[in-house]
């Protein structure tokens, strides 16, 4: 008879998420994994594998999430644009948690993905719905005269990715508040 887990993985994958965006995943132990979980090392591993598989599902638990807050967003009908400007103003004006932590997509891109093409992959999947999401809402702002004639949809938003992960990186920086807010209203006057 198989025995039944005694702990919800799905509660389990979101402490581990929250630990890995917290700490990186290098400063990251198995023994902190467990620590948080409250679970037994041999049931982290049955149940998520090692502490990179158990990384990258907590990365893809991110994007799912924050993906669909981003698509809520910029998919409302009516005028784009301000939908745009409000995701980019939000960037800007990051509370102390988000200046703390960061995106966890963003802090994977700078520790992980360089070395590790599974974590990198990721990454860039991450930032190719952020841009597919943006030009969609972009596309939409032209067709409704929202933007000036012969501005370039797709353009402004891979533009508008590099701002927004740059931001967030900026932004984890002691004075790096102001920076952001400058940066993110230069983006703005780029989309009149």
């Amino acid at each position: 008879m198989a025995r039944t887990k005694e702990f919800d993985p799905d509660a389990a994958l979101q402490a581990a998420l929250e630990l890995f965006w917290q700490r990186g995943y290098e400063a990251t132990s198995m023994a902190d994994l467990v620590e948080r979980l409250g679970i037994a090392r041999a049931s982290v591993y049955a149940t998520f594998g090692s502490k990179h598989e158990l990384y990258l599902r907590a990365l893809e638990r991110y994007c799912e999430q924050s993906d669909s807050v981003l698509l809520e967003k910029l998919s409302q009908p009516g005028p784009a644009l301000p939908a745009v400007r409000a995701l980019v103003r939000h960037h800007g004006a990051m509370g102390e948690r988000e200046s703390r932590l960061g995106c966890f997509v963003t802090n994977a891109a700078v520790e992980v993905a360089p070395h590790d093409p599974a974590a990198s992959r990721r990454v860039a999947a991450s930032f190719d719905r952020l841009e597919t999401l943006l030009t969609a809402a972009l596309v939409r702002a032209a067709a409704q005269g929202e933007l000036s004639a012969g501005r370039e949809p797709r353009a402004l938003a891979r533009m508008l990715v590099v701002l927004l992960q740059g931001i967030r990186v900026v932004g984890r920086t002691a004075d790096g508040a102001p920076r952001a807010r400058d940066a993110a209203e230069q983006a703005l006057a780029l989309l009149d």
